[in-house]
């Protein structure tokens, strides 16, 4: 009888440390190719911003000239249907995937809007940017307000509807661009609705551009220097503004900022040296609930019943300015088509979007606070709002794939015509969002280990996080199984 064993033998130190050099020199390789790539045609992407803006012009305005497309109408037999997939198949959902991959690569090397700003900037009064549009809250404000103009209008069934909002914030970012800042994107940094959400989202990414000498302090906010974002370069420690523009490179001067790649998730991992922000982390949760609230107010059939009973109470008590359709560019007004919006249904969608946003801030604001409470409680330093704030930033790997299931659906689309059918389509929204939920349980984790949470009394303070992620996946359930 013959026995054999098996022997494991370990690698050695010295193998183990030399294989992470060489990742680590590849890795380093890689980047700089792309850095030197992008500094040595920088000058050229003008002609790449003259793309996307011709781009532009045709997803939003070249549907307004042409009939309607039949209720058969796919995206490769009616060019309506087809830029709308774009628009929304393409374009939104992938946008906010990229910043996992890229950052904000879309803000400083496609967009439209950002080089249509930068252009007015250069013949504009160029006026100081006034205090109110510096405030934190205001990029929310912006895209809260976006969202529920999208959602009166109708801009995902009505050609018009997106190109008076997406017509209307190219306007408004030309505008601000010719009358504030020097030689600045105003727009990009303050204003730009999904620019800021970008930004939140681009902490989760692997590139980072960060200075070769670093001046220790915070984040420092500067109208002098060559970034257009009013980033104080020495003192960056934040990649959320950075719309990786790469005018701030230079690899022959010390001083110059370089682009390197990071772990995924590094930088919210340690965000306490990356400057939390307590307007973001609100903003986090804000955001989650208006994008719910915009999803769930078109198939819930509760919303009916309110706006049902609403309806009664309005006849009831002679309100009849309500039930009569609002103006064109502020609701859908669309006879035919068989939609015209009252103003009835203008304050109810509005109402409903706005209910929810806030539902969702205060579940979740209040789970990260019962979350820093517990953080304090098991040996997490800081005081309470320190460790609120950092808490705050577990959610965003599920909360930006709540982005793309719900509003991006058509991304998943192509799925269903493959032998995977629907099954496949819902196969693949769950498989994103757990991927989301898992890693921003990680996230709380990590967090809990930076404030000096031992590992042994961590899962407590990391239960209402949990919890948080289980409560989106929840709300976002009929966006990926129906009703």
């Amino acid at each position: 009888m013959s026995e054999s064993n098996s022997v494991v033998v370990a690698k050695p130190i010295h193998i183990v440390k030399s294989n992470a050099i060489r990742q680590g020199a590849q890795t380093s390789r890689l980047s700089e190719f792309i850095e030197a790539f992008f500094v040595r045609h920088r000058d050229k992407l003008v002609w790449l911003h003259a793309a996307m803006f011709l781009l532009f012009l045709a997803v939003i305005a070249v549907p307004l000239f042409l009939p309607d497309p039949p209720e058969t109408a796919t995206p490769w037999t009616h060019y309506t249907s087809f830029a709308n997939y774009l628009l929304w198949g393409v374009w939104f959902p992938l946008v906010f995937l990229s910043v996992i991959f890229t950052g904000r690569s879309w803000c400083g090397i496609f967009c439209p809007m950002g080089a249509a700003t930068e252009w007015t900037n250069k013949v504009g009064l160029q006026w100081q940017i006034p205090r109110w549009m510096r405030w934190e809250g205001t990029p929310a404000v912006s895209f809260i307000l976006v969202t529920l103009l999208g959602q009166t209008l109708g801009v995902r069934d009505h050609a018009d509807g997106a190109a008076i909002l997406f017509g209307g914030t190219m306007a408004l970012a030309i505008v601000v661009g010719f009358l504030y800042g020097r030689k600045k994107r105003a727009w990009c940094r303050h204003l730009c609705p999904i620019g800021r959400v970008l930004g939140l989202y681009s902490r989760l990414g692997p590139v980072n551009f960060e200075p070769q000498v670093k001046v220790p302090g915070r984040d420092i906010y500067s109208l002098k220097g060559a970034c257009p974002t009013m980033i104080d370069l020495p003192f960056k420690a934040e990649s959320r503004h950075c719309i990786e523009c790469f005018r701030c490179v230079n690899p022959g001067a010390k001083g110059s900022v370089r682009m390197v790649f990071r772990r995924l998730g590094s930088e919210i991992e340690e965000i306490r040296s990356h400057r939390a922000n307590f307007a973001e982390a609100w903003m986090l949760f804000l955001d989650t609930g208006i994008a719910l609230g915009g999803f769930l107010w078109l198939i819930l059939p509760q919303y009916q019943q309110m706006r049902q009973a609403a309806a009664e109470f309005a006849i009831e008590r002679d309100w009849s300015w309500l039930l009569v359709p609002g103006p064109s560019w502020l609701m859908s007004v669309h006879p035919e088509r068989a939609e015209v919006f009252w103003w009835l249904d203008f304050v109810m969608i509005v109402g409903f979007m706005s209910g929810f946003m806030l539902a969702m801030a205060v579940v979740l604001g209040g789970l990260t606070a019962a979350a820093a409470r517990l953080s304090g409680l098991c040996g997490g330093d800081g005081d309470l709002r320190q460790r609120f704030t950092e808490l705050g930033y577990q959610y965003a790997p599920v909360a930006m794939v709540s982005l793309i299931v719900g509003l991006g659906s058509m991304l998943f689309e192509p799925l269903g015509m493959t032998p995977l059918g629907e099954a496949g389509v819902q196969g693949g929204k769950v498989l994103m969002f757990l991927v989301g939920a898992v890693w921003s349980i990680w996230l709380g984790e990590r967090i809990l280990a930076r404030q000096g949470v031992p590992a042994t009394r961590r899962w407590l303070p990391l239960l209402p996080g949990i919890v948080g992620s289980a409560v989106v996946g929840v709300a976002w359930w009929p966006a990926i199984f129906g009703l």
